[in-house]
């Protein structure tokens, strides 16, 4: 299909759905469902309509400009109007392409990060817990809530596991590319010789599910209680109130003892193991549906190496962009991660445009 065939079908369907919720008789969770797609492809259409406009003032203006026998005056005030009118028309038709690129579908969820120490020792997890508290003041500075859901630190004051949500608007969306493995190199606090070490820690980013968006079967899950211990977590008790859950089809397990309450680690454990289960049925699709395309800000994979953080040098590259800022301190205070963020989402957008042209 081309491109202006796309144009075309959306423009169609905006007017059948025009049609269509002008009906006195649809019921309300039809009505709904329509009501929301026709307020989604309502700026699409009307960016469309500008276009195509614009398109036809610019052919209008270019034969005024080529009528020679024409008022002088008037063939010169057109041909000022052609130029600057073609000048803006590639904005205005990047603009459309960018609206059609297929927004994914858990874009506008909350999303929920796993932090965990990689290869590094007690260096891997004093950099996890950096890691952690860099989302948690980036979603301070937007106004998002941070929740720990579970946590298991170290002796040294790192963190071996930490599992926290990030509410608010279009968090999945900021925060998807942040999956995979994070790179420190530093010279570490116990190091006396000055030596410069290199750490790791992986980051994985999942959309939370609700119950409704992701059918769990109670019978495959396998559900044990312990107790809480060692140096994690914010407590140490003497009743099992800690939980594991099995999702025995997937073999996906999932443990939480940050609550003193049996029955809130439960919560939260489900509520992780619905998003790790829905995670990998989204990744799944997407292998399905591009095993022959990588995009340039790759997989989001957690195997993949995205990140290197230089305290020597005060720089932060991204490996998949090859971009480097030298705002090391800045962007873990949260303050330039939009920086790498928005690089990261142009660079997205430009991949998914040149598949559409």
């Amino acid at each position: 299909m081309s491109l202006e065939e796309s144009l075309d079908r959306v423009l169609v369907r905006f007017s059948e759905l025009r049609d269509t919720l002008a009906s006195p008789d649809l019921k309300p969770d039809t009505l709904a469902s329509l009501s929301k797609e026709y307020s989604d492809l309502e700026p699409i259409a009307d960016a469309i309509s500008r276009l195509r406009a614009a398109r036809e003032e610019l052919a209008d203006l270019g034969a005024m400009v080529a009528d020679t026998s024409g008022d002088p005056e008037m063939r010169n005030l057109a041909e000022e109007e052609f130029y600057a009118l073609k000048a803006r028309l590639p904005e205005m038709e990047k603009a459309v392409h960018k609206m059609l690129i297929p927004r994914d579908a858990a874009d506008s969820r909350n999303a929920i990060l796993e932090i965990r120490a990689g290869t590094g020792g007690d260096e891997a997890g004093l950099f996890a817990a950096d890691l952690m508290e860099m989302y948690r003041k980036y979603a301070g500075l937007k106004g998002w809530k941070f929740e720990l859901m579970d946590y298991h630190g170290s002796e040294v004051g790192g963190i071996k596991e930490g599992v926290f949500k990030i509410a608010g608007a279009s968090v999945f969306a900021r925060l998807k590319f942040e999956s995979g493995v994070h790179r420190v190199q530093r010279v570490p606090a116990t190091e006396t010789q000055g030596r410069i070490h290199t750490s790791a820690a992986t980051v994985a980013v999942l959309p939370e599910v609700a119950e409704v968006d992701i059918d769990i079967d109670e019978k495959d899950l396998r559900v044990d209680t312990f107790r809480a211990s060692g140096a994690g977590g914010q407590h140490v008790n003497k009743t099992d109130s800690a939980v594991r859950i099995t999702h025995v089809p997937t073999g996906t397990v999932v443990a939480v003892q940050e609550e003193k309450s049996q029955h809130k680690n439960r919560a939260r454990a489900m509520t992780i193991l619905r998003s790790r289960i829905y995670d990998e049925q989204r990744r799944a699709l997407d292998r399905e549906r591009a095993d022959e395309r990588r995009a340039q800000v790759g997989s989001g994979d957690r195997s993949e190496r995205i990140r290197t953080y230089n305290f020597p040098q005060g720089r932060v590259t991204d490996h998949r962009i090859n971009l480097t800022l030298y705002k090391l301190e800045q962007v873990l205070s949260g303050e330039a991660l939009d920086e790498v963020i928005d690089a990261l989402i142009r660079e997205d957008e430009a991949a998914r445009l040149s598949e559409m042209v």
